[in-house]
């Protein structure tokens, strides 16, 4: 049986070892955009012990390039990213405390173990979707890298964002597990 989870962001570390893929959650709270290019500018900050643009540990990221807003709404379409473009990256994020993830698609094995040793969670949100998530974007602000452009690191504010369990903290794996499920022997 698959749970329902309407929480904020900041509770995210404490409700994430009751979570299991396939779960369903309704996020509200802070998250912060980035992508690709993002991630290596962070890496570089992070490399020269210079501060990020926002507090690592217990944070959220959403990997995404939010297009700009237009009839009263802070963003236009803001669908995720293919999450495993970041897989170099997000141990070492998950160590410094990184509670959880937002995108699309398969993760590696190395971030899977590191999800289950950090007890965070990666989180789904639906491909192709973008302007239906962007209605749970309340508020957005750029808060680093504007000459990245869509993918510069921004702040945004959700409000029930509908999201799956894709990686739990005990490891199971939404699309591991669905392959298997569903492959012809």
């Amino acid at each position: 049986m698959q749970n329902e989870f309407d929480i904020k962001t900041g509770e995210l570390r404490r409700f994430a070892p009751r979570m299991r893929a396939g779960d369903r959650v309704l996020l509200t709270g802070t998250v912060y955009t980035s992508r690709d290019q993002a991630h290596m500018a962070i890496f570089r900050l992070l490399d020269a012990g210079e501060p990020t643009p926002f507090e690592i540990k217990d944070a959220v990221i959403y990997y995404a390039g939010p297009t700009p807003g237009r009839d009263g709404m802070p963003t236009g379409a803001c669908g995720p990213t293919t999450s495993s473009r970041m897989d170099a990256f997000t141990p070492r994020l998950l160590d410094l405390g990184l509670a959880g993830m937002i995108g699309k698609g398969l993760r590696s094995e190395a971030v899977r173990q590191s999800i289950v040793k950090n007890g965070a969670v990666y989180l789904c949100a639906v491909g192709g979707a973008g302007a239906l998530i962007a209605k749970s974007i309340r508020e957005m602000e750029e808060i680093a890298f504007p000459e990245l452009g869509c993918e510069s690191v921004k702040r945004l504010y959700v409000e029930k964002m509908p999201l799956i369990v894709g990686i739990g903290p005990d490891g199971g794996d939404i699309f591991t597990e669905g392959i298997e499920k569903y492959r012809i022997h």
